[in-house]
């Protein structure tokens, strides 16, 4: 070979590589899922602490099984049930065990209710007779199995039943179950939404004793959404969702005795109007714990009552100046005593209490936040938890005695660090991501911190994006009114300081919310690459409300939701566009949900520095949000009346300067299509030319079929519209 013709060879070797390295990203790759990461499905460890099972799925054969891995090895120890064995059933896509594993409940089918909610087809199989029983012929929702594995409970049509899985026997424990007027065992709207919970019953260890919440939501107003699908009459969506200072739900507790089939209310002649968060039995099948909660939701309430004894005692009463956030960080240990989390030094830490709610200690201290109660491992008397003890944008996973002393990170790299425990705590496989490392799956010991092998990482998917164009995210500080504000910034690949650039910002800015963290990219962030590559420079800055920085700084946004997170971003955004490379008179700012409610303040009350902001399924009008999350901030709007308008975008109309671009689904149950339309309705009266997009029966995620992809070729049109300048309209 010539050196002429070793010279041509080389130079397209070159330039091919350098062709690879500068693919585009386009919304069709983005949204196809083509940069999804590979994760370990529906992870279970099991009782013996030395395995974990995972749900597997075999595409060619339409297979599913549930394999059992060894801990130490990870080899595959056995297949505990494979689909293609039961002749009842297709496949399933769900699993959960009993407490004891003898049987395992499989979800089918299933058809979402609401966010957290679904009604699904389930099979009890049980793993000694391999034999499979059908949980019910209907739809049902949340079955549970008892302890001992003999019965299983579920929801049906508002009511409760329980059935024996020996004779078959169905016992319908409730009957006053009507749809709109009284739901038992299974939360309302705002409950499942705003306490992030569906199954409101609960199971006590002797297997004879079933605490449910009863919702009578009769006084609820109803809300109502056209669904328009493809018939020739549109149908209507009407369900109960209690707004602002209107009628809750009346809650009341009720335990049923299986033996004799006996119901008794035990929250009977508990005054006021208030909220059950939470229930749970203790380690003492007699021991019921349960969570009461004020409206104003500044007062929490740790009950146990006694349901043989038919007596009750408040262990734990937290007040705040603000609200009390609910969490699942709670545990009883074998002497009952218990470990809680709470902010009442101003930050999020551990708690443990006697029986009787005596303060034993305070666990973990410092100007940090604890993130993630893991559990407690009696026999090494040791609490694993996550915190953001190594920056509020990173997650680690340490270890601490009961006593306080002792503590141990466990986790090595800088990122955002998840743990799964084995049963007996002897291990834990550790989920890490960076900005810069996509999803990795590692084995600890967790008494050592050392890793003992790698189990699934996504390299794959890192030398799939060596081809494409891709920034670095930066992460930063800005000081702004005072506080010293976490930012990441994505700038183009070829950035010359020389030159000045639009600017696009995106925020969520909710209470206790967080945006700018150290973790692998979700699918926006893509986007927000693609952008970076046609000429934007794109930033997040999380402002005074969000979280993990204390509870000083999360709750100064108190009785003003929209306030200090709106001056935040438009002063960030003055401050933004002094810089040389930042073009001033093309800043521009989008968000969904809150995010749409704070991009459209900022466009009104910072028409002099944002150009355009785009809003997607915004809140308009708190007035117009639900009765629990809006109060826990704002109390009620007859209480704070101010507060809830000075700070709406619907309010601020006439201020409309820039471009807006106002999206919305017609089929969005969480926050309604009403605030859009009364948006459109005041922009219109005040003579304020807009753009808006309504996506039909589409919910508050806007998705299904080519949906998506629509919605962002919509906002990357208009964001080339109105900050490209020079810069065409994106089809791609």
């Amino acid at each position: 070979m010539s050196l002429r013709h070793v010279a041509a060879v080389f130079a397209f070797l070159m330039t091919s590589l350098v062709f690879c390295q500068e693919k585009q990203l386009t919304l069709q790759e983005i949204w196809s899922g083509e940069f999804r990461t590979e994760g370990m499905q529906a992870l279970h460890s099991m009782a013996n602490g030395n395995q974990y099972s995972v749900l597997n799925f075999d595409r060619q054969s339409r297979t599913s099984t549930i394999d059992i891995y060894d801990y130490k090895t990870l080899k595959k120890v056995k297949t505990l049930v494979s689909s293609a064995d039961i002749s009842e059933i297709r496949g399933f896509y769900d699993y959960s065990f009993s407490a004891d594993e003898s049987k395992l409940i499989l979800t089918t089918k299933s058809e979402p209710v609401f966010r957290r909610s679904t009604l699904g087809e389930y099979y009890i199989y049980d793993i000694a007779s391999k034999t499979v029983t059908k949980v019910s012929d209907d739809l049902v929702q949340e079955p549970t199995l008892s302890p001992d594995g003999t019965k299983v409970a579920y929801g049906f049509e508002n009511n409760l039943y329980v059935k024996n899985l020996t004779s078959g026997k169905v016992d319908q424990i409730t009957t006053d179950g009507e749809k709109n007027k009284i739901i038992n065992g299974i939360t309302d709207w705002v409950y499942e939404e705003e306490f992030a919970f569906v199954r409101a019953f609960d199971w006590n260890a002797d297997s004879n004793q079933i605490a449910y919440i009863k919702f009578d939501e009769s006084e609820v107003p109803e809300f109502s959404m056209d669904v328009y699908g493809s018939e020739l009459y549109q149908t209507q969506h009407v369900f109960k969702y209690p707004k602002a200072g209107e009628a809750n739900s009346k809650v009341s507790l009720q335990l049923y005795n299986v033996d004799d089939k006996s119901t008794i209310e035990l929250s009977e002649g508990k005054p006021g109007d208030f909220y059950i968060p939470r229930l749970q039995w203790t380690n003492d099948p007699n021991i019921l714990s349960v969570q009461f909660m004020n409206r104003h939701q500044n007062e929490l309430d740790l009950i146990l009552f006694d349901t043989k004894e038919k007596t009750m005692i408040n262990v734990l009463a937290e007040i705040d100046k603000a609200y009390i956030d609910v969490t699942f960080n709670l545990t009883f240990l074998k002497d009952n005593s218990f470990i809680w989390t709470s902010e009442k030094d101003g930050f999020n830490h551990i708690y443990h209490y006697s029986k009787e709610g005596n303060l034993i200690n305070q666990v973990t201290k410092g100007n940090w936040e604890v993130t993630n109660y893991y559990g407690f491992n009696e026999k090494a008397n040791t609490i694993y938890y996550q915190s953001t003890e190594n920056g509020s944008i990173n997650r680690d996973v340490y270890s601490i005695q009961l006593n306080g002393k002792n503590k141990k990170r466990l986790t090595q790299k800088n990122g955002t660090n998840s743990a799964s425990f084995s049963a007996d705590f002897t291990y834990f496989i550790n989920t890490f991501s960076s900005a810069t490392t996509p999803q990795e799956y590692t084995l600890y010991d967790s008494k050592s911190g050392k890793i003992v092998k790698q189990i699934k990482d996504n390299n794959a998917l890192t030398t799939k994006l060596e081809d494409y164009v891709m920034s670095e995210k930066e992460f930063s500080t800005i000081t702004v009114n005072g506080n010293d504000l976490n930012m990441w910034t994505i700038k183009p690949k070829d950035f010359d300081a020389n030159k000045t650039y639009p600017l696009f910002m995106y925020q969520y800015s909710g209470p206790g919310s967080q945006q700018v963290a150290n973790r692998w990219n979700i699918t926006n962030d893509y986007w927000y690459q693609m952008l970076a590559q046609e000429g934007y420079i794109v930033v997040c800055i999380d402002g005074r409300g969000t979280g993990y920085k204390g509870s000083d700084f999360k709750k100064v946004t108190q009785n003003e939701l929209g306030k200090y997170e709106v001056e935040d971003q438009i002063e960030a955004a003055k401050q933004l566009g002094k810089l040389d490379h930042i073009d001033e008179s093309r800043i521009g700012i989008w968000g969904w949900s809150y995010g749409g409610f704070m991009s459209s303040n900022a466009l009104l009350k910072g028409n002099d520095v944002f150009k355009m902001a785009i809003a997607v399924a915004p809140v308009t009008s708190w007035r117009f949000y639900d009765t629990i999350y809006t109060e826990r901030y704002m109390t009620t709007p007859q209480e704070n009346p101010s507060g809830y308008d000075e700070n709406s975008p619907i309010n601020h109309v006439d201020k409309l300067k820039g471009d807006y671009l106002l999206i919305h689904g017609t089929g969005d149950d969480n926050v309604h299509v009403q605030n859009t339309m009364l948006m459109v309705e005041a922009l219109i009266q005040a003579d304020k030319q807009f753009e808006w997009m309504i996506y039909p029966d589409k919910n508050h995620g806007i998705y299904g079929g080519n949906t998506r992809l629509h919605l962002y070729k919509k906002m990357t049109n208009f964001i080339h519209k109105t900050l490209g300048d020079k810069l065409k309209a994106s089809e791609n």
